[in-house]
């Protein structure tokens, strides 16, 4: 990540960036590129699986279907108090917007 932001990108495209850690680390990294990222500025696309990273993290989530991928729907992620991805797991808009996305996603449980 270091060695990216050296080159000075308008934009960072960070592809599942925390999956090979685990729980704790993962939580612990995400808020520290967090504060990279607003610290500089930077625009970031982000993909990830992990619907509470994605909410944690994010300005916007943008659900896609299936293959081919389309746009599902879109949520503007808005919470009192948000700060940075581990506080904003304790807001209380976390788990309405958490309860929306489970229910878009194909899941077959």
């Amino acid at each position: 990540m270091i060695r990216t932001l050296a080159l000075k990108p308008d934009i960072l495209l960070l592809d599942e960036p925390f999956s090979a850690l685990d729980y704790q680390t993962r939580l612990a990294v995400s808020d520290d590129v967090f504060k990279i990222i607003k610290e500089t500025g930077k625009t970031v696309i982000m993909i990830t699986h992990d619907i509470a990273e994605a909410i944690s993290m994010a300005d916007r989530v943008v659900v896609l279907s299936n293959r081919p991928a389309k746009i599902k729907s879109i949520y503007d992620i808005v919470m009192d108090g948000k700060s940075t991805p581990i506080n904003n797991r304790k807001c209380s808009e976390f788990a309405l917007y958490y309860d929306l996305i489970w229910k878009e996603i194909d899941v077959h449980v």
